[in-house]
């Protein structure tokens, strides 16, 4: 077998990628860090959900956001406006019901939580 010098392969040099987006300052950053660390009130939280609830009314189909009172979760109900109807549950109302059920048998039996 005998090799020979084959031509070298150029390929197109490719500048440096520009950042999209201007970088903040430290100082910024360190702010929106603050931000992130406050603690969320469930006031806060039903603002947020209701502001979200009022903001899709507009369409037939609409999302509503519940909470499960025994779980302390949020929930998500597509419901028809027209007709008030519920099309779907994420997660299903009925499962958190029988899991808030379970949990609660399942303390009957051990006198501590782990």
């Amino acid at each position: 077998m005998e090799v020979t010098k084959l031509p070298a392969i150029e390929f197109p040099r490719v500048s440096e990628p520009n950042p999209i987006g201007a970088k903040q300052p430290i100082a910024a950053e360190e702010q929106q860090n603050k931000e992130f660390d406050k603690p969320i009130t469930k006031e806060a939280l039903t603002d947020k959900v209701d502001s979200m609830n009022k903001f899709l009314e507009s369409t037939t189909t609409n999302v509503k956001f519940q909470f499960h009172e025994e779980m302390n979760v949020y929930y998500v109900q597509v419901v028809n406006s027209l007709t008030e109807e519920i099309l779907r549950e994420i997660p299903n109302k009925k499962f958190l019901d029988m899991y808030a059920s379970m949990a609660d048998l399942a303390g009957l039996m051990v006198d501590e939580k782990l």
